[in-house]
C-alpha cells in the first residue's frame, strides 16, 4: 500500500474541500481497502466520511430516501423497505456475506469496482485499471464476464446486485461537490466501457454520493430479485433479474425489468417490458417476451451459456411473481 494522507471531517463541505482526482472517500471500506492493498487503487488522499450526516431511511410521498452511509444490512431489515420495496431487501440479502453487509454502505455498494480477476491482478493487462494496457479477459478465462454492453477494450461485469434492483425501480442518485449539488437518474449514472473503460460513471473529480431516492410506484411492492450463481452464498451473479410488475387482475399493466451478471452496467430490458405490457401472465407470454433479452449479446469463449441462462432466469422470476397473485 502506498502512502496517503488521511482525514476524518465532520461536515460535507469539509470533506469536499480540495477533493480531486486522487481523493478516495472511505465509508465501509470493504472494497477500497482491498484495492489499496493490491495497489490497484493508489489515492494520495483518503477521506473518512463516516462522521458525515449522510444517514437515514425515510419513506414519504416522493418515494424512499436512503442516505449514502446507511449500511446494507440496516436497509435490508427496514420495515418500510421490506413491505414497499421487497426487491431492494432481497438484492441486499443476496449480496456478499452478513459480515460485509454490516460494514458496507449503500453509496459504496453503488460505486464498487468490478470483480474481474484481471482488474485485480496488477501483473496483467487491464484497460480499466491501466488505460491502454489491453484486456486480458478477451483471450483469457472469461466465464463470469459480460455479454452486453461490452467493447474490444473491456468485458468486465458490473458487480452490484443493489444497482440492478434500483435501476429497475427508477432511482435518482444525489451528488455533491464544493460547487453545489445535482441529481442523476441511476440508469444514466453508469458509463459503457467503449474505448474508455476506466471512466465507469458520470462522477466528477471530488464528487460525493450523498444519498438516493427510489420513486414511489404501483410496481415496487410487486417485485422480485432473482440471482443465479455458482454457489448459494458469497458469490457474484452469473445472471440476475430484477422484475417489478403493476397488475390489473391477471394482466400485466406495466413491467420494469433490469438484469445483472451479464452487462457492463445494470441492464434495462425495454423490449421485454413492452412485450409483457397488456398481456396475461402465462408461461407462453413469458417465453415469448424474453426472446429478445439477449439481443446484441457478444458471448466470449467461456460464457456462451449466458444468453440462454438469462432468458431462463427471467422466465423464472416472472413465474415467481405471477404465482404470488
Amino acid at each position: 500500500m502506498r502512502p496517503y494522507t488521511f482525514t476524518q471531517p465532520r461536515a460535507v463541505r469539509e470533506a469536499l474541500a480540495n477533493a480531486g482526482t486522487d481523493t478516495a472517500f472511505l465509508a465501509g471500506g470493504t472494497t477500497l481497502v482491498d484495492l489499496m492493498k493490491l495497489e490497484v487503487m493508489a489515492p494520495t488522499r483518503v477521506v473518512d466520511i463516516n462522521r458525515l450526516p449522510l444517514r437515514g431511511i425515510k419513506l414519504d410521498r416522493d418515494g424512499l430516501h436512503i442516505g449514502a452511509l446507511e449500511r446494507m444490512s440496516d436497509v435490508a431489515a427496514d420495515r418500510n423497505v421490506r413491505r414497499d420495496y421487497p426487491m431492494i431487501a432481497r438484492a441486499l440479502e443476496l449480496s456478499a456475506s452478513a459480515q460485509l453487509r454490516n460494514m458496507a454502505s449503500i453509496g459504496g455498494n453503488l460505486l464498487q469496482r468490478t470483480r474481474c480477476g484481471y482488474f485485480r491482478d496488477v501483473s496483467t493487462g487491464c484497460n480499466k485499471r491501466n488505460p491502454g494496457s489491453g484486456c486480458s479477459a478477451l483471450a483469457g478465462i472469461n466465464r463470469t464476464h459480460a455479454i452486453l454492453g461490452t467493447s474490444d477494450a473491456c468485458v468486465a461485469t458490473h458487480p452490484s446486485d443493489l444497482a440492478v434492483a434500483l435501476v429497475a425501480l427508477g432511482t435518482d442518485v444525489h451528488l455533491a461537490t464544493e460547487q453545489g449539488t445535482r441529481t442523476v437518474p441511476l440508469d444514466r449514472f453508469y458509463a459503457l466501457p467503449g474505448d474508455t473503460p476506466h471512466v465507469e460513471n458520470v462522477l466528477r473529480p471530488g464528487e460525493l454520493v450523498t444519498g438516493i431516492t427510489v420513486a414511489r410506484s404501483m410496481w415496487a411492492p410487486n417485485s422480485v430479485y432473482l440471482k443465479i450463481r455458482d454457489r448459494q452464498s458469497y458469490e457474484f451473479a452469473l445472471t440476475s433479474a430484477a422484475v417489478a410488475i403493476e397488475w390489473r387482475g391477471r394482466t400485466i399493466r406495466q413491467a420494469r425489468i433490469a438484469v445483472g451478471g451479464v452487462g457492463t452496467r445494470p441492464w434495462r430490458l425495454p423490449t421485454v417490458e413492452s412485450a409483457l405490457a397488456g398481456r396475461r401472465a402465462t408461461a407462453d407470454v413469458f417465453e415469448a417476451a424474453v426472446r429478445t433479452a439477449a439481443d446484441g449479446a457478444r458471448p466470449l469463449t467461456h460464457n456462451a451459456f449466458k444468453p440462454a441462462l438469462l432468458r431462463r432466469t427471467l422466465v423464472r422470476a416472472l413465474t415467481d411473481l405471477a404465482e404470488r397473485r
